[in-house]
């Protein structure tokens, strides 16, 4: 796989809300051997969850004294809390995992490394869930693209 074709899938992994749902469709349907898209897509996602969590630890204090930004994060805590909650509350760290997984909007590793934080989880705890839950994603969404994929052809 191409250099460039590489930066194009980390990047749209890289945006909030289209994460892997959007990157793994992108490099099958545009003609990338879909193990590299998957290879390329899920570790992005996973390093991306990794990092979100990290900044949430060591810096959201800081972006907190920003009240605009404060209230955005007080806007995606309580939905994060609202749709996150029943799966945590009930699985924990699969319950985590589940909800990272799930490659519909409102969910991913933005959404799950924040419930994580909210919920107080731990780094090791985080970091098993969200392997598991791109992990999963990456699956699902892989599937489908070359499913739909090959029907359309």
């Amino acid at each position: 796989m191409e250099l460039i074709n590489i930066i194009k899938i980390i990047l749209i992994t890289f945006l909030p809300g289209l994460e892997l749902r959007m990157s793994i469709p992108y490099g099958i349907i545009n003609g990338l051997n879909p193990v590299h898209v998957f290879i390329t897509a899920v570790i992005s996602n996973i390093l991306l969850g990794e990092l979100i969590f990290y900044c949430l630890n060591k810096f959201l204090i800081y972006v907190l004294k920003i009240n605009f930004l404060k209230e955005i994060y007080n806007k995606c805590v309580l939905k994060i809390q609202k749709r996150a909650h029943k799966y945590v509350e009930k699985y924990g760290e699969i319950g985590l995992a589940l909800f990272i997984s799930v490659p519909l909007p409102g969910s991913g590793v933005y959404s799950g490394a924040l419930g994580a934080f909210i919920f107080g989880f731990k780094r090791k705890s985080f970091s098993k869930a969200n392997i598991i839950g791109v992990m999963i994603a990456g699956i699902i969404v892989t599937f489908l693209t070359i499913t739909g994929y090959n029907l359309f052809i």
